[in-house]
């Protein structure tokens, strides 16, 4: 495509860096959402399966936030230093539940072995896990809607409190219990009644996240100009494309076509994502910060873009592995068969 530059390029690597994090982070998120509300006769069963899904392999989906937050370091640092600057509230608070999800995560899971049940690690961790999502939600708003100035300014540090922030933090948690659920009717594939529990989640999860989405588009259009311009524009397409494919995930969901219903709730995310991003290129951060006027140095580029090549060659092969060996064989459903 003419006119596109190295920095472009970086620009795209970090925004798939960005999806891959949505797209299974976010399901952890979710999983996290759903140990928390864990009901009925099955609910032991629920906590196990999410608890048993989730353990050979949430910790290696951090790897895209923490790629996404050096590569943004190294290849735009006026960008990230105003990020950091101006939503250094709601990110601090959002590491703050990653990093307590994680801890309660681990003590809830093996804990349990060791000393029996340790119940206030879960409120810790379903807590955490709405925390996190949440607050990355509302900061996304403050960037799309053109809060992050050069300059600072009146909404500088407060453009991610308001109600569009709320629509998008309720919306980042809604879709991240999507995308648990969709994934954990997979996974319990092998006991009907457990894979029926979830297959409720995920239907209510979809009638949420739709809700959230149409009101988001309609405070978009009254309260954020900017972003109503870039989902109307070159965004358009992939907006009208996110919009058909809701009622397929959706369908896919209630039908009991989990691989299906995967598949599209996981390409719903990046619709969204790809949406917002597409709609507002050559912007980084609208309306100040354009990629190529913020990006580093072409030889700076250049070495970074060496060094992720040089890095994926190991971490790839390195994750499709983990995935293999761990999600292969399907822990989630040989835990949970023996279930009522």
């Amino acid at each position: 495509m003419a006119g596109l530059t190295l920095a472009d390029g970086v620009a795209a690597i970090l925004l798939l860096a960005l999806t891959a994090y949505a797209v299974l982070a976010g399901a952890d998120f979710g999983g996290g959402v759903w140990d928390l509300f864990a009901s009925g006769p099955r609910r032991k069963a629920q906590r196990i399966a999410i608890a048993e899904a989730m353990g050979p392999v949430w910790e290696a989906n951090h790897v895209w936030l923490i790629f996404l937050l050096v590569g943004l370091f190294t290849a735009f640092p006026t960008v990230f230093a105003a990020l950091s600057t101006a939503l250094y509230l709601p990110f601090t608070i959002a590491l703050l539940g990653i990093i307590l999800r994680g801890a309660a995560f681990t003590f809830q899971a093996h804990g349990e072995e060791a000393v029996g049940e340790l119940a206030p690690w879960g409120f810790v961790f379903g807590g955490a896990s709405i925390i996190a999502p949440a607050f990355l939600g509302a900061a996304l708003a403050a960037v799309a809607t053109g809060s992050v100035r050069a300059g600072g300014g009146p909404d500088a540090t407060t453009g991610w409190i308001s109600w569009l922030g709320v629509d998008l933090a309720l919306l980042a948690i809604a879709l991240a219990a999507y995308l648990a659920a969709t994934y954990l009717m997979v996974e319990t594939a092998g006991d009907p009644l457990l894979q029926a529990d979830f297959r409720r989640r995920a239907f209510g999860a979809a009638i949420a996240s739709g809700i959230l989405a149409l009101a988001g588009l309609a405070l978009t259009w009254r309260q954020a100009p900017l972003l109503w311009s870039a989902l109307t524009g070159r965004g358009l397409w992939l907006l009208i494309i996110a919009l058909a494919n809701g009622p397929i995930a959706a369908f896919a969901v209630w039908r009991g076509s989990p691989r299906l219903a995967r598949v599209a709730v996981a390409a719903q995310m990046v619709f969204v994502l790809w949406a917002w991003a597409v709609g507002q290129w050559p912007a980084l951060v609208p309306p100040d910060f354009l990629i190529q006027g913020s990006a580093a140095p072409d030889t700076v580029l250049r070495a970074l873009v060496i060094m992720i090549a040089v890095g994926m060659v190991v971490l790839a092969p390195s994750l499709w592995l983990l995935f293999h060996v761990f999600k292969g064989r399907n822990p989630a459903a040989a835990v949970t068969n023996p279930s009522p």
